[in-house]
């Protein structure tokens, strides 16, 4: 019997360190990619991995086995010569990609989309989803804005007219998962007030396009006026319902589709008074099919709350450098709000969130997660409202090493609401970070398996970035993980660029000697 019970007892814990343990494989580092290098990772197809490389005027893929070894590099030959690539977007399925690509060719402005196999190869030749004629000048960055919806049965692409200012038009393509063409519409959307412009856009499982109208009293302030603009598919008149904000000073709104219960998100932090401190976060909910507004409620930070989250700082500025990261849905109709500190400084001057425009310096809504790529911030399409990318909105970290640009990263602070909008339950990652004229290697990155979220992020330690996770459970406890096995010296990793390619697998970009890899890892 006692034979019986150490043989039960040592497979329970083999099967529970076999549940816990994780595994890291590195590809080898290229020798033949420059050190400045633009990268994006596609994603999982076929089982085969795929990394969209680019430098200078050459782009193309490289194809990881599930060893990470690299099997082929395929030259994007199909791409214009004469033509800087402008934009690139990647909706990824589990046998294909789609390369939804940006070029202007004189005063044409071009996007593309191109059929990729889990060889790099185009599977079709590419396919014109639309072009802007007449462009009286030279492109700097893209035009076009690409979303899918959750389901990824409709992809769009849409750009936006500011000429006046009374008036803005948005041209929107929309196609099947087959790129077929389900509309073309141009819809006008009034801007009744001065400061009027359009924030976040969606695209639902149906087509329908979404976005927020916000208003500020002067350029760079809070938002004291939001709509809710709904432009189903197959109509040309867009819905625009005014969300009640209460006399509240709104900042870094987020709008997010809740498919499964057919429900639209709307929820920014907010302050009592005009540049104010951060006093809590606003959310209202709204019926997608008879647009009603089914819920308006405020939750006002605690004093225990503010405390737990503050850096260095006094607890009433505690959420004064936060900024909304992730929104996740519960298939019961609540949901779950990530935020970040996030700031940044130069030559001793910190800048805060209204020398950012009310937006994180390192978010970017629209474009892909990989070095380099985003330069036309948060409305690529001109307006007057711009958030900055990966980097400084002065370019000051191309500046000399005299001015050093300093990147801060720190606690994550994460709520979790019930579906009637009362607050459940709320915790704090605590980490600090920094670096100087990067925010590579600062930040987070996911990995949701259903039953747990993990962070990954950098633990600086003297000189060394030692990569960790911590898992979130539905009920809010946070479990430091052990070290991952196989960490090997010499990797740098960036995992605010991780790419989950799995259940419980993500691609994670690394650096080591100077040269770009990836890691893969499984739990």
């Amino acid at each position: 019997m006692k034979r019986s019970f150490l043989l039960t007892l040592i497979i329970i814990l083999g099967v529970f360190f076999s549940v816990s343990a994780q595994n890291i494989v590195y590809s080898e580092p290229d020798r033949e990619d420059p050190r400045t290098l633009n990268f994006e990772v596609v994603g999982k197809i076929n089982g085969k991995f795929l990394i969209y490389k680019n430098a200078r005027d050459d782009h193309f893929f490289s194809i990881y086995d599930t060893d990470m070894k690299l099997s082929a590099k395929v030259k994007m030959d199909y791409l214009p010569e004469r033509a800087k690539i402008l934009g690139t977007d990647f909706v990824t399925y589990p046998d294909f990609a789609y390369f939804i690509y940006q070029y202007q060719l004189k005063n044409i402005y071009y996007v593309m989309a191109a059929k990729i196999g889990a060889d790099g190869k185009k599977m079709t030749e590419p396919i014109l989803l639309d072009t802007t004629a007449g462009l009286g000048y030279t492109a700097n960055n893209r035009i076009y804005t690409v979303l899918n919806s959750e389901d990824k049965q409709k992809i769009a692409a849409f750009k936006v007219s500011t000429r006046n200012e009374k008036e803005h038009v948005v041209t929107s393509c929309v196609f099947d998962k087959q790129l077929s063409l389900l509309e073309k519409v141009r819809v006008s959307i009034q801007m009744p007030d001065k400061n009027d412009y359009l924030g976040e856009f969606g695209l639902d499982n149906e087509g329908s396009l979404v976005c927020l109208r916000e208003s500020s009293v002067a350029q760079n302030e809070s938002i004291n006026k939001v709509s809710l603009v709904v432009k189903p598919l197959g109509s040309i008149n867009p819905t625009v319902s005014e969300v009640k904000v209460k006399s509240l000073f709104l900042d870094d709104t987020r709008i997010k589709i809740d498919n499964l219960n057919k429900k639209i998100l709307i929820t920014s932090f907010f302050s009592k008074q005009k540049r104010g401190n951060i006093d809590g976060l606003y959310y209202t909910l709204w019926d997608k099919q008879t647009g009603v507004e089914l819920l308006n409620a405020t939750t006002v930070f605690s004093d225990e709350f503010r405390a737990d989250v503050r850096g260095e700082g006094s607890a009433k500025t505690a959420f004064n450098d936060f900024y909304l990261k992730n929104l996740i849905l519960r298939r019961d109709g609540g949901f779950m709000m990530i935020a970040e500190s996030a700031y940044m400084s130069s030559r001793g001057n910190t800048f805060n969130r209204w020398d950012m425009m009310n937006r994180s310096p390192f978010f970017n809504p629209y474009f892909g997660s990989g070095l380099g790529f985003g330069m036309g911030g948060f409305y690529p399409y001109g307006s007057g409202f711009n958030a900055y990318p990966w980097g400084s909105p002065w370019g000051m970290n191309t500046m000399g090493p005299n001015n050093v640009t300093r990147y801060f990263s720190d606690n994550i602070a994460i709520i979790s609401f019930e579906p009637d909008g009362k607050m459940e339950w709320s915790n704090v990652i605590r980490k600090t970070q920094y670096d100087d004229n990067t925010d590579n290697y600062i930040g987070y990155g996911l990995v949701n398996s259903g039953d747990q979220i993990r962070f990954l992020f950098n633990i600086q330690d003297k000189r060394s970035n030692i990569l960790t996770d911590q898992s979130l459970s539905p009920k809010g406890q946070i479990d430091r993980n052990p070290t991952i096995k196989n960490l090997e010296r010499g990797y740098d990793f960036m995992p605010r660029h991780a790419k989950q390619t799995g259940s419980r697998q993500a691609i994670i970009p690394c650096m080591y000697r100077g040269y770009t890899c990836f890691a893969k890892i499984d739990y």
